[in-house]
């Protein structure tokens, strides 16, 4: 009888693992379906940037006042023995001391970023996207890991500076894989501004998500959800993504240098509207909360939820923009220009807000103006790579990832010496003047989507022909779609010579080929 039953039961053991085979077998043949694998791929890259960027303002409502205790810990001692004026004097000059400390601590992600994006945009040129993804996500798990545990400003700056060497590896390579992976212009535009809600979602979310859990559970917890949630996305890169077992990059096209990259017209204005739209937000952060503590006598919760109500429109611009370039893809640059005449304009009308209420408009119509530039302008860097160099997403990502930081670098460090010396009010006119005066130089890129794929190397190698395994997978991609060339330049209307829309709406086909165009 006993046999019997143990012979029922492993009968029934093996019967399951059986089905958990079967079942694992079917997932494998799912995940390898490409549109299903295009999605899986869009919720890695969007969890990775939402995490990126909640680490990034989590730390808002939690290290200024972890600093401050442990400046009063380490100080108590020395305060003592001063007399009451020597002791006032001492309390100023310990506040300015911190001032600067939390401000370079908030610009040290920005600035390694900036620094190592070149170099990590010509890995990724190099190598793919997968690695880097994965290199990116490992080193934010541990900065997110020395947050949690830091005790001292010292290893709260190095855990702050290796999140910006994560994000320079995570970032470039996420939106690049994106850029890659949907090749139709609309897909691609929408697979990107889904992306920029998760970054904007990250942003706002961050700080009253870091408040409550610092307040109610000290400052470790925050910072180890994240770092499960970061865990957890890197493992599901490492099964999906399989990057070091991919082969596909060993026939990869050679991508453009960043620095042509960086000479090319277009390109130079894409990221210096990319930059000056951003300014407002970088230098607003910083510096919003004492404004309307003086001016407005604004409370705690308030000065807490100063951003969240414009996350919204944010994502009303997003949709917006999406919409309207699937319907008339050739007014790209319109939509930036007008995103950035919003800004400007928004900027201006921010010091003459008396109280909260007031000041959530501007806020609302800053986020919805960033939302239109940077959907706008982020699908249009990939398609000038495919149409003036080589179909390598990489260094064109990395040079947009440098157009954030360097917004980003300065808001902590210049914004506060620039409300000191000349005052709040001047602060927001120039940041507003700025934009409106850049947006006609978006003019530039009107004609863009009117020109005709370059003569790449990667459209060389699949006109003669498969030759390995990366252009074989390429070649049955472009099989498996409608023929004609997938990008918005099918889309766009041509301009006759009296300068109008109209004539021939042919779209170009993968066999109409032509040398870069330059200015």
């Amino acid at each position: 009888m006993a046999s019997e039953g143990s012979g029922g039961l492993a009968q029934s053991a093996a019967v399951k693992l059986s089905e958990m085979g079967e079942r694992t077998k079917q997932l494998g043949t799912a995940i390898q379906d490409p549109n299903r694998q295009r999605r899986i791929i869009l919720v890695i890259v969007c969890v990775a940037l939402l995490l990126d960027n909640m680490l990034y303002m989590v730390i808002v409502p939690i290290v200024p006042d972890y600093l401050a205790r442990l400046e009063k810990e380490s100080e108590k001692a020395q305060a003592e023995m001063h007399t009451n004026t020597s002791n006032s004097t001492l309390d100023q000059t310990q506040k300015d001391n911190l001032d600067v400390q939390i401000g370079v601590l908030f610009a040290s992600k920005a600035i390694l970023q900036l620094l190592v994006n070149p170099l990590t945009g010509t890995f990724i040129d190099r190598v793919g996207y997968d690695i880097p993804l994965l290199i990116g996500l490992s080193i934010m798990f541990l900065s997110t890991c020395m947050f949690a545990f830091a005790e001292n400003y010292a290893t709260l700056f190095v855990a702050r500076s290796l999140q910006g060497l994560g994000s320079a590896f995570a970032d470039t390579s996420g939106i690049a894989m994106i850029a890659d992976k949907y090749t139709e212009e609309g897909e691609r535009s929408r697979a990107l501004g889904i992306a920029l809600a998760f970054i904007s979602f990250g942003s706002l979310v961050a700080p009253p998500f870091g408040g409550v859990l610092y307040e109610f559970a000290g400052k470790r917890v925050p910072f180890i959800v994240l770092a499960c949630i970061c865990f957890a996305d890197g493992m599901l890169c490492l099964t999906v993504l399989k990057p070091f077992s991919s082969r596909t990059r060993e026939n990869m096209p050679v991508g453009t240098p960043i620095y042509r990259l960086m000479i090319d017209p277009y390109i130079a204005v894409v990221a210096g509207a990319l930059t000056t739209c951003n300014i407002p937000l970088a230098f607003l952060e910083p510096t919003i909360a004492n404004w309307m503590e003086e001016t407005m006598d604004a409370s705690e919760w308030q000065i807490g939820l100063t951003w969240l109500p414009p996350f919204f429109p944010h994502i009303l611009g997003v949709y917006v923009t999406v919409k309207l370039a699937a319907q008339y893809p050739h007014l790209q640059w319109f939509y930036g220009a007008l995103g950035m005449v919003i800004i400007g304009a928004s900027s201006c009308t921010v010091p003459a807000c008396k109280n909260f209420g007031e000041l959530i408009v501007p806020l609302c119509g800053i986020c919805f103006g960033i939302a239109l530039v940077d959907t706008a302008l982020l699908p249009t860097l990939a398609f000038l790579v495919d149409v003036r160099h080589v179909s390598v997403y990489g260094s064109v990502y990395a040079i947009a990832d440098i157009s954030y930081c360097v917004a980003y670098a300065l808001g902590p460090v210049v914004a506060g010496k620039i409300v000191h010396d000349l005052g709040f009010v001047q602060l927001n006119l120039g940041m507003g003047l700025a934009n409106v005066l850049y947006a006609p130089a978006l003019l530039l890129l009107r004609n863009v989507c009117l020109m005709k794929p370059s003569h790449s190397e990667r459209n060389m190698l699949l006109e003669e022909g498969a030759t390995g395994l990366y252009d074989t997978i390429k070649m049955e991609e472009r099989q498996s779609k409608k023929k004609g060339y997938s990008s918005s330049a099918g889309n766009c209307v041509p301009v006759d010579e009296n300068g109008t829309f109209g004539g021939n709406t042919r779209p170009y086909s993968e066999d109409e080929t032509s040398e870069p165009e330059y200015i």
